[in-house]
C-alpha cells in the first residue's frame, strides 16, 4: 500500500477536524493487518477532557472495519513542525501494534520522521504484563 494513499487519507481526516480551541489540526491514518486504510480526526470539546484524538477516532474506525492491527499509522498535523502522538495515544496504538509496526510523522504534506513504536513508548506497560505464562 502507498504511503501516498496513507497521506492522503490523513490529510483529509484533517481536513474535517473540530478544533475551535486550539485551532491545532490532526489528522490519522492507519493502514491494517488486511491492507485496510482507516482515518480519524481530533474532536475538541469545551471541557477539555472530553475531546478525542485523531489516533484514537482511526483506531475506533479500524476496529469498526473489522481491523484488529495496527501495521502502519501517518499522523498530520497543522502546526509548523513535527508533533508526535500523546501518551495516551501512544499506548492507544501500542495495544494495536506489532513490534513493526511504523509511526509516520507528518507536517502537511511532508513525512518528517519514520520510526517504531517502540521508539515512541519505550519500556512499555503491555499485555505481556497481564497474563499468566
Amino acid at each position: 500500500m502507498s504511503e501516498q494513499k496513507l497521506l492522503k487519507a490523513a490529510l483529509q481526516a484533517k481536513s474535517k477536524a473540530y478544533a475551535p480551541y486550539s485551532c491545532f489540526y490532526v489528522g490519522a491514518a492507519i493502514l491494517d493487518e488486511n491492507n485496510n486504510i482507516h482515518n480519524g480526526s481530533n474532536v475538541e470539546n469545551s471541557a477539555y477532557p472530553l475531546g478525542v484524538c485523531a489516533e484514537q477516532s482511526a483506531i475506533s474506525a479500524m476496529i469498526q472495519g473489522d481491523g484488529s492491527r495496527i501495521c502502519k499509522i501517518l499522523i498530520v498535523n497543522s502546526g509548523d513542525k513535527t508533533s508526535s502522538p500523546c501518551g495516551g495515544c501512544r499506548q492507544r496504538i501500542l495495544e494495536f501494534a506489532t513490534e513493526n509496526t511504523e509511526v509516520l510523522l507528518c507536517v502537511d504534506g511532508t513525512i518528517n520522521q519514520r520510526l517504531r513504536i517502540s521508539d515512541l513508548l519505550p519500556f512499555s506497560f503491555n499485555k505481556s504484563y497481564l497474563k499468566d505464562d
